[in-house]
């Protein structure tokens, strides 16, 4: 009788043909029991570059292995949310197209979850440098290490944290109870959008399931030139503020100026002061990202007021109308 696939992996790509080759291989020698059958599926988030033809050489080369998926609507939540879908497995494991899998990744990660004591399970996050580190990036403070995808919480033991979508998996079961991944969080093309990943561990904390770490369940994650910008920093901490409003909403009661609460205003003014007295260079980034990340809620909140005033005013014209008409 032919074994029932019991894992599959889930590798959405867009536009990085480059690099998938390596991040397919990487998880293709990825060795388990013979009791434990397989798969990886590639989904094409309607890349324009020659992925199709990089994954159709992947599947020469194993081809009992490897499936393709095109998912053409835009956004990494769309596309890990048709390979929940779309996936043969019991337990779904992701990692992100530009990032190569350790040794035994794939084991150590999913080895805790054929039983039903955890949901899910998250690894090391590994910055794997590809250029100097600068000045300004000597902290280790998470301000920093944010939007280079490191993510280490110590020794092994239960998560009290999400896990990145980096380095995750899940009983296939956990998406059936609480559903998907947010289609309004994460990114979407080029932009830099996020916390789809971390607002799906949340949802799961939160409704009271358990979440393994796995420290030796790697992922290294390339940290090239373009990422080491000050400017990629920033407009990092600032989509992360859109996501934060955008996940965690504003509370109903706060005073607002032009839908903006009144708090990031008192916040971001802390963090200018902050920044104009520090001397050391790591420390005054932080200080300026914080801001550039209130920036990015007050950005999102004014945005979704004027939406909300908007929608209010089209249905009381919709109303008005409508009684006319009667």
């Amino acid at each position: 009788m032919d074994s029932t696939i019991q894992i599959t992996v889930i590798l959405c790509t867009y536009n990085r043909a480059r690099s998938l080759a390596s991040a397919v291989e990487s998880v293709a020698v990825q060795t388990l029991p013979q009791s434990v059958d397989w798969e990886i599926l590639v989904v094409d988030n309607n890349s324009s570059d020659q992925t199709r033809q990089v994954v159709e050489d992947l599947r020469q080369r194993h081809p009992d292995r490897i499936r393709y998926l095109l998912e053409p609507r835009q956004g990494v939540s769309h596309a890990r949310n048709a390979g929940i879908q779309e996936a043969r497995g019991d337990i779904l494991a992701f990692i992100d197209d530009d990032e190569t899998a350790g040794s035994g990744w794939l084991q150590n990660l999913t080895s805790s979850l054929h039983n039903g004591d955890w949901a899910g399970a998250g690894g090391r996050v590994v910055p794997q440098w590809r250029c100097s580190r600068p000045r300004w990036l000597s902290s280790q403070n998470s301000f920093l290490s944010g939007p280079l995808a490191a993510f280490d919480v110590g020794p092994e033991g239960e998560l009290i944290e999400p896990p990145f979508g980096a380095n995750m998996a899940f009983r296939k079961d956990i998406f059936e109870r609480y559903g998907g991944f947010r289609t309004d969080l994460g990114r979407v093309g080029k932009s830099l959008l996020s916390s789809e990943d971390t607002e799906f561990g949340r949802r799961l904390i939160a409704a009271g399931e358990r979440l393994r770490w796995e420290p030796s369940a790697i992922t290294y994650h390339p940290v090239e030139e373009d990422r080491v910008r000050k400017e990629y920093f920033q407009e990092w901490w600032f989509n992360k503020g859109r996501s934060d409003i955008r996940e965690l909403g504003i509370q109903p009661k706060c005073k607002r100026f032009l839908g903006i609460p009144l708090r990031l205003l008192r916040d971001t003014a802390v963090e200018v002061a902050r920044w104009t007295v520090s001397f050391e260079a790591s420390q005054r980034f932080i200080c300026w990202l914080k801001v550039w990340a209130y920036a990015g809620e007050a950005y999102e909140a004014y945005h979704q007021s004027r939406d909300a005033k908007r929608k209010r005013r089209e249905g009381n014209g919709s109303i008005g109308s409508s009684r006319v008409s009667e």
